[in-house]
């Protein structure tokens, strides 16, 4: 049987690929907001509602999905996930309301989440641990390049059909990418027929040593995983870093029209920039780490190293918002700033779970840790629209504090970012 070259990267490239359709999808309601509102009557306050009824989904998804990934696989858990928000995001075209809308960002959330602690286990099982932040770099650039492409497509899109069949259109975008990831992920790599010896040897060499020696060993439940002080590091500072990426996802576009007078097509011409900073910084933070640590660095040196320097770009970036953005080109140039920053950290933070334990319960890890940041997040979209009344500068102020307490959080809980299960 032929045998595929570099098979693990066509297995991140496909899942980066359905991060850019997870992006697609999640934006296309903030990008239509001004259009969809003024169709149906609803104004901002409704939007925040939608807003946080998607993200308390989306916490919820983030830790029931990191224990399904962990049960059920990487292959089957992405054809659960996809499946119920490729078909979520197809029905947002027959919602008339606040309530049809809140159900459907219901199920959208509850999908969306999985894609994240699947992609930290799947970069487990498929890399070896000097290459994982490289791999998590591409996945979260997908995020990035989703951002990037949503508003000039959701604005051509809806330029020629309206925002109901746009939706239709977008939906069937994940229900699509099923096709080559069951063709393509048939096994893991110990079984999977298409990798070739040197490309297994390779992977499974490079796995944790507990991985080696037990590679059918269950997972810790959550509470054992906690137990170990290492794992509130990613906890905590996902819990003050991931706002900043949700401020700029899901209010953006609203501080456009609000500050700007932007339209739907206007939002789409300028929505983008950001997000072109956000990829480089997603590729450039992995690549760093795996540089370091390719010199002969420690994982605890090479990660605490690349969450800094990402930090301190974020956090100038975030005052640059406040002194200096006084016109839409200006902001949006600062924000690829600052949103290359949070990639770059964010990045290194999201591989942690893989560097602390094994491959059954870094799902559980990341999940977990995903869903306690999305709290951090519906905390703060309660606060903007009130705050936003008055001025976006209190809101920028906030976020830009929260850069040197995730920093911190690491410093404190993860004195050695090293294995910490024992044999």
């Amino acid at each position: 049987m032929k045998k595929f070259k570099g098979l693990r990267w066509w297995i991140i490239g496909l899942i980066a690929l359905a991060t850019v359709i997870n992006y697609i999808d999640r934006s296309t309601l903030s990008l239509m907001w001004p259009s969809i509102s003024k169709d149906l009557g609803m104004d901002k306050g409704d939007y925040a509602i939608i807003l946080n009824v998607f993200m308390v989904a989306y916490a919820i998804g983030q830790l029931v999905s990191g224990k399904l990934f962990d049960k059920v696989g990487t292959r089957i858990g992405y054809v659960i996930a996809i499946g119920i928000w490729g078909v979520s995001s197809f029905m947002h075209s027959f919602a008339r309301g606040i309530l049809s809308f809140g159900f459907l960002r219901v199920t959208l959330g509850l999908g969306e989440a999985g894609n994240w602690p699947g992609a930290v286990k799947s970069n487990a099982e498929w890399f070896p641990i000097k290459e994982r932040a490289v791999a998590q770099g591409i996945f979260n650039a997908g995020a990035s390049i989703g951002s990037v492409i949503a508003p000039p497509l959701i604005a051509t899109l809806w330029s020629a059909f309206g925002w109901q069949v746009t939706f239709m259109i977008v939906g069937s975008f994940g229900i699509i990418w099923l096709i080559p990831w069951l063709i393509v992920n048939k096994k893991l790599p110990a079984e999977h027929p298409w990798i070739s010896d040197e490309e297994k040897e390779y992977i499974l060499a490079g796995q944790s040593e507990l991985d080696k020696k037990n590679p059918g060993r269950k997972g810790l439940s959550l509470k054992q995983i906690l137990s170990h002080r290492e794992s509130w590091a990613v906890v905590i500072s996902r819990f003050f870093l991931e706002p900043i990426w949700w401020l700029f996802v899901g209010w953006m576009p609203l501080y456009l029209a609000d500050v700007y007078g932007f339209n739907v097509k206007e939002i789409g011409f300028f929505a983008w920039v950001p997000y072109v900073g956000a990829a480089i910084g997603s590729l450039s933070g992995g690549y760093y780490a795996g540089k370091l640590i390719n010199r002969g660095e420690s994982i605890n040196k090479a990660r605490k190293t690349a969450i800094v320097i990402g930090a301190v770009i974020m956090f100038l970036g975030l005052v640059a918002t406040i002194l200096i953005a006084d016109t839409a080109l200006k902001f949006v140039i600062i924000v690829a700033f600052v949103l290359f920053g949070f990639q770059f950290t964010i990045g290194n933070i999201q591989t942690i779970p893989s560097d602390l334990f094994s491959g059954k319960s870094v799902g559980s890890l990341a999940g977990f840790g995903g869903s306690i940041g999305v709290f951090a997040v519906i905390i703060m979209n309660f606060l903007v629209p009130i705050i936003s009344e008055y001025s976006y500068i209190p809101i920028f102020m906030m976020i830009a504090i929260f850069v040197p307490l995730g920093v911190l959080a690491i410093y404190i809980f993860a004195k050695n970012i090293a294995p910490v299960e024992k044999n």
